[in-house]
């Protein structure tokens, strides 16, 4: 319970640190909590089912007696797997059900606020064409064969009667497989876009750091007096009563709109000069820059880990047709190495990977706090402190959500054999030291060549790889990714240092959003 209330607690104030007061609205705001909540308690799902797997066991390789029945082992693998279900249900009702309607009844609000229910009644009617889309996914998914159809002598109503046991013997799972998957296809997108280019900036802008106070400061002085003397010049053409020009007037307009940015920059750059938080970042300057190094260098092991694992797939897997599946390792892959180095000091290798996991929600939320929320060419919405519309938080949580279906792929590519079994051992007998017939158990890691009934694989290993066109989608949005990252590297290595005020002031901000703000940070 205590776990759940620190997620709840760090959402709201994550929240309501980009949330914008003037436009906040009370649903909207529980909806962003949950779904970022949801999104972050989902994310913990595979640390606990690679500590569930490994946990039935003793290092030395033998089942512990409560895990030694088969029946026993199954009971806990199938709550994990009823876990799994019942959190990616919830996601599917979010992301098809609940915020959709949230947010198409805060754009069908009207000024008034009188009409609650055409409000409704409006957000229900556009709902329920995502709901139409769930409901084919889901559709589609109990329908796709997912054993060996009858053979072509057979009649059409033995084809359905088959179509509808599979669908009965299997209590519907593959339906919502099948959706979840589909909903992973477009979090493989938001990874590509997004966590690609967190890895990227996040750590360069610890190192790089903000650009001094002062010197914004100054060089914003310069600018205005710089403005304003155009502007001056522009009014000196009519003090003789002479009209000006359109293309004078225009340029007086943007000249005008700019001074009033510039001035507003002013304001917000002199607050942050007397603020203790840029006091206290400018001391931790030191801490900052290897904090930067470190995620730098986790981000290049995760793409060198990922390079090689796909690489391995490439090599050695059956192709396209199997959804690019190997069973374990063939090359050396560091980071599979170094969980399965971990695995004796108890209980480091499940530290290291719920530290990748929160890594990786982490660099998406850096992503999209700095790229926004894009469609395409298209930017809908910018994620900024105090100033996010309603709209762009449920779209954050959505992505999010999104994303961290994704995750247990991607974690999965980073370390397939560790991912797989966990740091399980198993029992081989070997011949003894003299000769005769002797033999002596000997313990070893986990892998593909291990009887099946020694080893138990994760339950997120077979909700993976369940349908195989899925598994060689992720396959090649993995190549996608490392493309990205290297992309999104250099382009943070290029660009300057951010300003110590970056977002907090924008040309299409009004006076009184922008007074807002200040009146919160006085606050």
């Amino acid at each position: 319970f205590r776990h759940y209330l620190v997620i709840l607690v760090f959402c709201w104030i994550y929240i309501r640190k980009f949330q914008s007061r003037r436009e906040s609205e009370v649903i909207s705001t529980i909806t962003a909590i949950c779904a970022l909540a949801i999104a972050l308690i989902t994310s913990a799902l595979l640390p606990v089912d690679i500590f569930l797997v490994s946990f039935m066991k003793y290092p030395n390789g033998t089942y512990k007696e409560w895990a030694a029945n088969n029946e026993t082992r199954g009971q806990i693998e199938d709550t994990v797997l009823y876990g799994y279900y019942t959190l990616y249900s919830i996601i599917l009702i979010c992301v098809f059900l609940w915020i959709p309607f949230v947010y198409f009844y805060y754009e069908e609000r009207d000024d008034n606020n009188v009409n609650k229910c055409s409000q409704v009644k409006n957000a229900l009617k556009y709902t329920i064409g995502f709901v139409i889309v769930c409901v084919a996914l889901l559709l589609i998914g109990a329908f796709v064969p997912l054993a060996a159809p009858p053979g072509q002598n057979s009649t059409q109503w033995e084809k359905v009667q088959y179509l509808f046991e599979e669908l009965g013997s299997s209590h519907g799972l593959p339906a919502l497989s099948f959706s979840i998957s589909s909903l992973t296809l477009i979090g493989m997108l938001a990874v590509i876009t997004y966590t690609a280019y967190g890895m990227s900036v996040m750590p360069l802008n610890l190192i790089k750091g903000t650009r001094s106070v002062k010197y914004e400061r100054l060089e914003n002085t310069e600018d205005i007096d710089d403005v304003e003397h155009q502007i001056e010049k522009l009014k000196s053409k009519c003090q003789d009563g002479r009209p000006l020009s359109s293309r004078d007037r225009n340029n007086l307009q943007e000249l005008e709109g700019k001074l009033q940015v510039l001035r507003r920059r002013g304001r917000h750059l002199e607050i942050a000069e007397r603020n203790c938080c840029t006091k206290v970042g400018s001391a931790l300057r030191p801490f900052k820059i290897l904090l930067g190094i470190f995620f730098i260098l986790v981000a290049l092991l995760f793409t060198i880990a990922l390079f090689i694992s796909n690489l391995d797939k490439a090599l050695h897997s059956a192709g396209i047709s199997s959804g690019f599946i190997i069973f374990g390792t063939n090359l050396t892959n560091p980071l599979n190495e170094l969980l399965l180095a971990l695995q004796p000091v108890f209980p480091l290798d499940y530290i290291l990977i719920t530290v990748i996991t929160v890594y990786f929600v982490l660099t998406s939320m850096a992503g999209i706090r700095n790229m926004g929320i894009w469609f395409f060419w298209i930017r809908l919405y910018k994620i900024r402190p105090k100033k996010t519309r309603p709209q762009a938080l449920l779209f954050l949580c959505m992505i999010l959500l999104l994303i961290v279906l994704h995750t247990s792929y991607m974690i999965y590519s980073l370390a397939p054999q560790y991912v797989m079994y966990g740091s399980q051992k198993y029992l081989m007998p070997s011949p003894g030291p003299t000769s005769g017939n002797t033999t002596i158990n000997t313990s070893r890691i986990c892998d593909a060549d291990a009887p099946e009934d020694q080893c138990t694989v994760t339950r997120s290993y077979l909700f993976l790889h369940k349908f195989w066109f899925f598994s060689t989608i992720y396959y090649f949005g993995n190549w996608a990714f490392i493309g990205a990252f290297l992309i999104g590297l250099v382009v943070s290595c290029c660009r300057g240092k951010k300003s110590v005020i970056e977002g907090e002031v924008e040309a299409d901000d009004s006076d009184f959003s922008d007074d807002e703000y200040l009146s919160s940070l006085y606050w």
